[in-house]
């Protein structure tokens, strides 16, 4: 005797359950997502929720790690969230809007293809506005304890008396 199982199966429901909670959902003041099986939200104050979303686009753009949940790169641009960075980056976000329109798209964030998203970058890349958030990139991603096993990276070694007794030689590969 066969059973033939109704609905969906465990695997399917799962599946299309992921595929609609990917990507952004902008709303009043929240940037919120789903990355890797974790539920964050970040709190908007000085930005638009969508500068902020075009930001983190913008930052997983210029440091693309595919293992890198977008709530690691959504803390590393949080600091642009102030009352004095604000006004540039506005400014900022609406000339690459701009150049993106220029392009034949409506928004940054209408370019679907990541390589035409570059392209698009580089165009700017000389400007003051693209230095400040690659430049910030570089201390606000790189610098979270929480990113760094993602790497492979323990840490800094000091405290534990130096990577000479902490792994340095435990190469097994020669």
């Amino acid at each position: 005797m066969t059973f033939r199982k109704q609905g969906m199966t465990r695997r399917q429901l799962l599946s299309q359950g992921a595929m609609a909670g990917v990507g952004f959902v902008i709303g009043t003041g929240f940037v919120a997502g789903r990355a890797d099986a974790a539920n964050w939200a970040l709190e908007v104050e000085h930005l638009a929720p969508e500068t902020m979303a075009t930001l983190i686009q913008m930052a997983r753009d210029i440091y693309p790690h595919d293992q890198v949940g977008d709530q690691f790169y959504a803390s590393a641009v949080k600091g642009y969230d102030s009352p004095e960075a604000a006004p540039g980056i506005e400014a900022g976000i609406a000339a690459l809007n701009e150049a993106a329109k220029g392009a034949g798209y409506g928004r940054y964030l209408d370019i679907g293809w990541e390589r035409d998203r570059v392209d698009l970058l580089r165009t700017l890349e000389e400007t003051a506005f693209f230095q400040q958030v690659r430049g910030g990139l570089v201390t606000g991603l790189y610098n979270q304890k929480a990113v760094w096993p993602i790497f492979g990276y323990e840490g800094e070694s000091f405290s534990e008396g130096g990577y000479i007794d902490r792994g340095f030689d435990d190469i097994n590969w020669l």
